[in-house]
């Protein structure tokens, strides 16, 4: 349950959905497996799995939402090798050698022979919206994959106005002014980054487990490259790599914040969701402005 990636937007008007009826909202829409022909499938689906029917799971003002997708696997290898075998089998049998749109019209019919046949697989995705701080927040590497749970959530809910996070200063620089001299208070820099050349197509320069105050990582940073994705901890923790995109991505909750969940008494599975959701949404209650802040504050419009 813990994310391991951020994806942050702004709401822009209230969210006035209570836990309940945003449930009822999504119930329109819950996730049903592939049927016939179905290439995929999306619905939401109950974020503490198994163990809840809810598709919303609740707490401290923040509501958690699981959009699961469901895709078809039929590899391309597999329906181009029948496509062949057909058209070999056609071009012997008529003495004809078979055509590129003849050979289309056979590979659709081998697609839809196979779908229903094809195995699947799922994926989850998380997001939580709250209110009070004006938060959407969700666990996606990237932003296209974030849009995909958003547009689905608009389309359930038929609006959701949201603004991707922006800040005051460019994240680039501020992050490239870290590495330089200091980070922001709170945070310490880890054993990571990537330096990118600020021009089109131009060099990029990834280091892992290295020093980043080392004369090798000086020498690019004097030669103008500016900092992509840096490893830093915040206050001993939360560890992440933030990101010149505003993404922020393997993030990882400390031994502070996993020693506090494991003191929990959590009785069941449940519990013990409801209790990782609580102490995961404080945390990022005073991490996500933290970083805000440090980018010189959100962006006025």
């Amino acid at each position: 349950m813990w994310f391991r990636n951020l994806q942050l937007y702004r709401l822009i008007e209230t969210f006035e959905h209570t836990s309940e009826s945003l449930h009822t909202a999504l119930e329109e829409k819950r996730f049903k497996p592939c049927a016939g022909l179905d290439t995929h499938s999306m619905g939401w689906a109950a974020p503490a799995g198994r163990e809840s029917t809810q598709l919303v799971h609740a707490g401290n003002g923040r509501m958690m939402v699981c959009l699961r997708r469901e895709d078809r696997i039929l590899p391309a290898a597999v329906v181009r090798e029948q496509v062949e075998e057909k058209a070999e089998a056609i071009g012997l049998a008529e003495s004809r050698p078979v055509g590129r749109k003849e050979k289309q019209r056979i590979k659709d019919e081998v697609i839809t022979d196979l779908l229903p046949r094809a195995f699947t697989r799922s994926s989850h995705q998380y997001a939580y919206i709250d209110p009070q701080a004006g938060w959407v927040v969700v666990d996606s590497g990237t932003a296209k994959k974030a849009e995909e749970l958003l547009g689905m959530l608009r389309e359930t809910l038929g609006s959701l106005r949201v603004r991707p996070l922006a800040v005051d200063r460019a994240p680039a620089a501020v992050l490239t002014h870290w590495l330089e001299t200091a980070p922001a208070e709170g945070f310490e820099l880890g054993d990571e980054c990537e330096l990118k050349e600020p021009v089109d197509k131009g060099g990029v320069m990834r280091g892992k487990r290295i020093d980043l105050g080392s004369a090798e990582v000086k020498s690019h940073l004097d030669a103008g490259m500016q900092v992509g994705k840096l490893a830093v901890e915040w206050q001993e923790r939360i560890g992440c790599i933030l990101c010149d995109d505003l993404g922020i991505r393997r993030l990882r909750f400390l031994d502070l914040i996993m020693q506090e969940a494991a003191e929990v008494d959590a009785d069941d599975a449940l519990a013990r969701f409801d209790a990782d959701f609580a102490l995961m949404g404080m945390e990022l209650a005073r991490f996500i402005p933290a970083v805000i802040e440090a980018y010189g504050g959100l962006e006025q419009e």
